[in-house]
């Protein structure tokens, strides 16, 4: 049985990113296609790690981490340490973006504060 194989415009066109994005995960050493003269093929496992990847950045994850999650599936009992290394870098995660959320809300309290400073002095100036 014949597996199925992508080439980088498939994967670019499914995932809606660029080929540009694609060499770059495989410079990056996160994608292995193998070569058929000049042109790259993708095996189904590319296509996974592709996924994985993009899954990993809209989590916030940087591409190393992605690498390490990935690379854990090669590791014996991989399985259950990639789940546990995933959930702490998910718990890491949590805790980074309820800190930039509690830093967006100061924020924007200052910036309502300051406003309020100054509509008031240029409501005074306009009075004058």
């Amino acid at each position: 049985m014949k597996s199925n194989t992508y080439t980088i415009s498939d994967l670019a066109r499914e995932y809606d990113i660029t080929p540009r994005t694609i060499r770059f995960y495989e410079d990056q050493g996160l994608l292995t296609p193998s070569r058929e003269g000049r042109q790259r093929v993708f095996s189904e496992g590319d296509n996974v790690r592709l996924r994985l990847i993009l899954r990993g950045k809209r989590l916030g994850f940087s591409l190393s981490e992605a690498k390490e999650i990935i690379e854990l599936y090669g590791v014996e009992s991989g399985g259950e340490r990639q789940l546990t290394y995933l959930l702490e870098k998910i718990e890491q995660r949590r805790v980074n973006l309820k800190q930039q959320q509690e830093d967006i809300k100061s924020m924007l309290l200052e910036l309502k504060s300051v406003e309020k400073r100054v509509r008031a002095a240029l409501k005074e100036m306009q009075s004058k």
